[in-house]
């Protein structure tokens, strides 16, 4: 399996956790081309940091990748999820 598709699943089984939401900000930042803070990544346990670090070399190497437009609907999700409950 892809990394940007475990991405998406760890995304839809918990929205609101700190994995969840770091690799959402990571997504959408991808997507945006905007800044994505790196000290995040260090919150990550040592699989999900591997897992991040998958997320940018397959975006690198297929950024037009099918899969990233429901991984990003999905982080956008989580993202207005977590803001609306704050």
């Amino acid at each position: 399996m892809r990394a940007i598709k475990k991405v998406r699943l760890v995304i839809e089984q918990n929205p609101q956790e700190q994995t969840a939401q770091i690799f959402s900000r990571l997504i959408l930042s991808l997507v945006e081309e905007v800044d994505f803070s790196m000290k995040d990544l260090y919150l990550l346990d040592s699989p999900d940091f591997q897992l991040a670090m998958d997320i940018l070399q397959e975006w690198r190497l297929d950024r037009y990748y099918m899969g990233k437009a429901k991984t990003f609907d999905m982080a956008q999700q989580a993202l207005s999820l977590a803001k609306s409950k704050k």
